[in-house]
């Protein structure tokens, strides 16, 4: 059956989401460009053709991956509620679920950007427009009067920290800790941070 001909945008889209999932699959140190080409039925040189190196196919794919979860954290704190309850959406939403197939994807890529400079700076630039959308939302809180907070950029640090720290743990060490300790824990600290209590927070 012949493939249809696509795009140039198009025909990108459909390297980075192949891309996603071998690196899921393989981890970023075992995927090969021969890999994204074959589950495609493509050639390599149509791989290396929009991306010219591994490296570079592996940064631009999890650039790809971040970009739509950015969209979907901006989509949760969007929503026509107080901020209270928009930053304990995202809070949520950031714990591992199923086989935390995202996570897996995250760890890889922290782990592999210890050696790939191009990887370092997406991953880098990325983390801090998640910090920067959570930051946000806590100042528009805070200028709310739903809760003090006078620095809300160390607050998405810290928060991003914790959260960071627990899902590396969830996603690699399955079964010491459950995702419902991980999420009474975050909302714990969330209330703590916000300066209100749990019973706010949850209500």
């Amino acid at each position: 059956m012949a493939r249809v001909r696509l795009g140039v945008a198009e025909r990108r889209e459909e390297l980075l989401r192949a891309a996603v999932e071998q690196i899921q699959v393989r981890g970023v140190s075992s995927v090969r460009i021969a890999d994204v080409a074959a589950v495609l039925g493509v050639s390599n040189a149509l791989v290396l053709y929009h991306f010219s190196t591994k490296e570079k196919l592996v940064a631009a794919a999890f650039a790809y991956a971040a970009e739509a979860d950015l969209a979907h954290l901006r989509k949760l704190l969007t929503r026509r509620t107080s901020a209270v309850r928009r930053l304990r959406a995202a809070v949520r939403w950031y714990a591992p679920t199923g086989q935390a197939k995202g996570w897996r994807l995250w760890i890889e890529g922290w782990a592999a950007s210890l050696r790939e400079p191009a990887l370092r700076e997406v991953a880098g630039e990325l983390d801090q427009r998640w910090k920067a959308e959570l930051a946000a939302v806590i100042e528009e809180g805070a200028a709310a009067g739903e809760f003090r907070c006078d620095d809300p950029v160390s607050v998405a640090w810290r928060l991003t920290a914790l959260l960071d720290g627990l899902a590396v743990q969830m996603t690699s060490y399955a079964g010491p800790l459950s995702r419902a300790t991980m999420l009474r824990w975050t909302d714990e600290a969330l209330a703590r941070e916000l300066g209100i209590d749990h019973a706010t927070l949850t209500a």
